[in-house]
């Protein structure tokens, strides 16, 4: 059996006062720039102020969206960079930044390209919500992408020794006539690093109540997905040197999210992609499963606070792994019929047994008469054991953030570049416009943390 990789961050006593990019945060975005700055020559330096790495990165299960990528042709699949840039701008509902939208949709197939050289292979595919097509890209272990990403990435980071500090907190960016010039930061103690270009990979502020009850007071009382930095660090810091903020009110509750227990766990879009329904509390079907998450979540806030159950059998099952995970720590329902199930979970036995008969018709005739679902239809719930998860919404990502171009270069109120800023991942705005795709947001972080760390590259030696 291989031996459980370990990474250990590098020793405090390490840190230098220099380096030719410095990276803030240590999620997907900060560990491809690192990658990438390093493999163009640069040294990079990646700064993580939590004392678990990986940032939200970690809780992602779904999967990564791309387009006309190999992984498609090899299932059969023939996908355009124009379908999924129109599913994405109706999905976001038409308020993404064209710019952005336009790279991220033409560059996703050469991110998967850049992970499979790095021997990191995302070769099955599934389905998200308000998408028409297979493009979830996900590796046929059917492991969560995030775990798995991050993991993979930091063997690199680890092979290649590129320093990467645990428990440092940058806390200002310098700057000299509008250039980076440096960053301070407190670990044991405060510390100065010069360098000439910074990468903000710090995440969104979905555990940030500050800045939630600045722009969306109305989600205080919800629970959050996200792990406990993700505050709005790299907002404040990039705000601070006269970045501009944009969408800061569009805030995405995740509608899955299992929150009877003291820590809330997202349930991912994957479970429904691969043929999971929802149910209300009478054992019926309320919406089209994989509509938008805004659709999806505003449909079971329509049920009044009572939540919703995910209902599937043996075969989804089996296609979504993290579901051991999931039942592992006592989220999931058993039971061996379908009337023993509704017996569980307290909801009238001939009515889920109607429910999921119909259901299965639809499947059978691909052809919901009922809610227009037309994707997550492969397979029909007739395998048991069945199951259950009781969910609720939650809030989960921030769709606003720091102002980039599609260079990934932050911008200031006059929409001018700031020289050797640079932001990606969920720190940065405009991307996904009211709503946030599934499968958006690890490509996200993939493809502009390339980019950040080649651009920043190309500033250096310009």
């Amino acid at each position: 059996m291989a031996e459980k990789f370990v990474f250990e961050p590098t020793k405090f006593d390490q840190i230098k006062d220099h380096y030719d990019v410095v990276i803030i945060g240590s999620g997907g975005a900060g560990l491809t720039s690192a990658i990438q700055a390093y493999e163009l020559g640069l040294s990079p330096v990646i700064l993580e102020k939590m004392d678990k790495l990986g940032g939200n990165t970690t809780r992602a299960s779904s999967g990564m969206n791309a387009a006309e990528t190999f992984v498609q042709l090899d299932h059969h699949i023939v996908d355009s960079f124009e379908d999924f840039y129109n599913e994405t701008f109706i999905g976001g509902g038409k308020m993404n930044n064209p710019e952005l939208l336009k790279f991220f949709t033409e560059h996703g197939a050469l991110a998967i390209d850049w992970l499979d050289q790095h021997g990191i292979k995302l070769d099955d595919l599934t389905i998200t919500g308000g998408m028409k097509t297979e493009r979830t890209h996900r590796p046929s272990s059917l492991a969560p992408i995030g775990g798995y990403l991050v993991t993979e990435l930091l063997k690199y980071i680890a092979k290649d020794q590129i320093p990467l500090f645990d428990n440092i907190k940058v806390t200002e960016l310098l700057t000299d006539n509008g250039k980076i010039t440096g960053i301070k930061a407190t670990a044991d103690k405060d510390i100065t690093i010069k360098t000439d270009a910074v990468v903000l990979a710090t995440g969104g502020f979905g555990a940030g109540k500050d800045l939630l009850a600045e722009y969306r007071s109305d989600l205080l009382n919800l629970r959050t997905t996200n792990q406990p930095g993700a505050t709005g660090d790299g907002l404040k810091l990039a705000q601070k040197v006269g970045a501009k903020l944009v969408d800061m009110d569009q805030v995405q509750v995740h509608p899955t999210v299992q929150q009877d227990t003291p820590h809330a766990f997202l349930i991912g879009e994957a479970v429904r992609g691969e043929g999971a329904i929802l149910i209300n509390n009478d054992g019926q079907r309320f919406v089209n499963e994989l509509d938008t998450r805004k659709n999806v979540t505003a449909a079971i806030d329509n049920l009044g606070g009572t939540g919703a159950y995910l209902i599937f059998d043996r075969d989804i099952r089996d296609r979504v792994k993290a579901i051991e995970f999931y039942d592992h720590i006592g989220l999931v329902t058993t039971g061996q019929t379908v009337a023993e199930l509704a017996e569980e979970i307290h909801v009238e036995k001939q009515a889920l047994q109607q429910t999921v008969k119909d259901w299965n018709v639809a499947v059978d005739n691909q052809d919901d008469k009922w809610f227009a679902r037309t994707t997550g239809m492969e397979r029909d719930i007739s395998d048991g054991p069945f199951y259950a998860i009781h969910v609720a919404p939650a809030v989960h990502y921030t769709m606003g953030g720091v102002a980039i171009n599609h260079k990934t270069q932050v911008l200031n109120e006059k929409n001018q570049v700031i020289n050797g800023l640079f932001a990606a991942g969920e720190v940065a705005g405009g991307l996904h416009g009211n709503n946030r795709i599934g499968g958006n947001s690890i490509a996200e972080t993939v493809v502009f943390g390339r980019q950040a760390g080649q651009q920043a590259y190309k500033y250096l030696k310009g």
